[in-house]
């Protein structure tokens, strides 16, 4: 696979073509990426995967104008190729009068920190495999699992170079492994699904794929022969699982591009006291071993933890250069490049800080209450705030979990969910964006 020098030395070779050809400015950015993995279904290999990919894309700025284009092909010639499709697309671009490259003077300087990101020790095919069949062998060996989705085990290797006309030249490289199980419960109609999937940068923090895989099979049994809740509004609390999505919404209004484009919720509310005084959301990009760790943004910023939320109040927009500029708001390290044009935004390694209750705790004075599991649906408007998702989970009754419940609609409004949030003491710092159990006081519920 190419390595970090390579990729950059592409990167450069790509701008200086650009600007010989004409180009004002220009950055280049690349990555490969290569996987492995394996799946296996009642205790037969059903798939063995392995892909690599390489790519590079080119985005040119010609006065006011700028255009984005990519390619796979790394001669010279597709170079020359690309750099000119790229300059004629933005001669006939509209002017973007915020589309510029990041300010010279706020790209990273200095030594890259150690993020640890990369396991060097090789998984081969046959430990993956291994890995896959001990989950999915551990998930059915759970009393009331019927049935197999399969057992799964991947490991990837990735790098990201990026590199500016202006002197930004940087990459780093980074691996993931993961493991996962998916069964079924129960026969006919009475069938219920669930799974458990963890992945980790390095191998050895993975859980062990048994305790993976017994996981999945307790939460298939536990959702059997679901009933539904009577409608009303009452206390709801959202499972770890499912509750970083109430996170993730506010961190989505909180990008400036939806923001520039007044399609957030939290417009006119900067200044509000949005949660709690004690409720405090923290990024930090520069975790080690973190799933979603970055040393520098999408447009050469460095990146930095940082408070979204503290003392009720969000630290501001998440900002790239154009939304900074168009907002005219600082520039805050959260730039993010996708698959290609320009870069949006996107925060690194959120979690929402537990609070002092445990878990029980925090349920022990529902009298008739709903513990929300899955989620499913888009129902949630940005723009407005508004909340409405179909729900699965358990009831509570008298501060105790009761039966599993299913075919649920939970509603409200962001806005109002946020200021009844109470977060447990159980955080875990698993995924790329996490909270602890989360209560939610008066929302609606639909169910019988």
């Amino acid at each position: 696979m190419i390595d970090s020098d390579t990729a950059l030395t592409r990167c450069e070779d790509l701008i200086a073509i650009a600007r010989r050809m004409g180009a004002d400015a220009a950055d280049a950015v690349m990555r490969a990426d290569a996987s492995e993995g394996v799946e296996v279904r009642l205790g037969k290999l059903e798939e063995v995967e392995r892909s690599e990919s390489e790519s590079i894309e080119l985005r040119v700025f010609v006065g006011k104008r700028s255009a984005s284009i990519h390619t796979s092909d790394f001669s010279a010639e597709a170079f020359r190729t690309l750099a000119e499709r790229a300059l004629a697309m933005a001669r006939i671009a509209p002017e973007d009068p915020y589309a510029a490259l990041a300010p010279q003077e706020r790209l990273f300087d200095g030594d890259l920190p150690n993020l640890d990101l990369y396991d060097a020790q090789e998984t081969a095919p046959e430990t993956l495999r291994e890995r896959a069949m001990e989950a999915e062998d551990a998930a059915r060996r759970i009393e009331g699992v019927t049935n197999s989705n399969g057992g799964g085990a991947s490991r990837s290797h990735s790098v990201v170079t990026l590199a500016t006309s202006h002197g930004f030249a940087r990459g780093y490289q980074a691996t993931g492994h993961s493991v996962s199980a998916s069964v079924v419960a129960g026969e006919g109609g009475r069938m219920q699904t669930d799974g458990y999937f963890r992945s980790a940068r390095h191998s050895a923090d993975l859980p062990s794929a048994a305790d993976i895989g017994a996981e999945a099979g307790r939460r298939a049994v536990a959702r059997l022969d679901p009933a539904s809740l009577k409608s009303g509004r009452m206390p709801v609390i959202f499972d770890p699982r499912v509750g970083g999505g109430l996170a993730g919404h506010l961190l989505g209004a909180m990008s400036g591009p939806a923001v520039a484009r007044k399609a957030s919720f939290l417009i006119g509310h900067e200044e509000d006291d949005l949660f709690a005084p004690g409720i405090r959301i923290l990024e930090d990009p520069l975790r080690r071993r973190g799933l979603r760790s970055r040393p520098f943004d999408g447009e050469g910023l460095a990146c930095r933890p940082r408070a979204l939320v503290e003392n009720g109040r969000i630290f501001g927009w998440m900002t790239n250069t154009a939304s900074a500029r168009q907002l005219d708001r600082p520039l805050t390290g959260h730039a993010a490049r996708g698959g290609g044009g320009a870069p949006g935004v996107s925060p690194s390694n959120v979690y929402l800080e537990a609070g002092e209750a445990s878990p029980a705790a925090l349920m022990a004075d529902i009298a008739d209450g709903l513990y929300v599991t899955h989620l499913f649906g888009q129902g949630v408007n940005l723009v407005t705030g508004d909340y409405s998702r179909g729900a699965s989970g358990f009831r509570i009754v008298n501060g105790q979990i009761a039966g599993p419940v299913a075919e649920i609609t939970v509603a409200g409004n962001l806005l109002a969910m946020f200021k009844t949030l109470t977060p447990a003491n159980d955080l875990e710092r698993l995924r790329a964006l996490d909270v602890p159990t989360l209560r939610v006081d008066g929302m609606t519920v639909a169910g019988s």
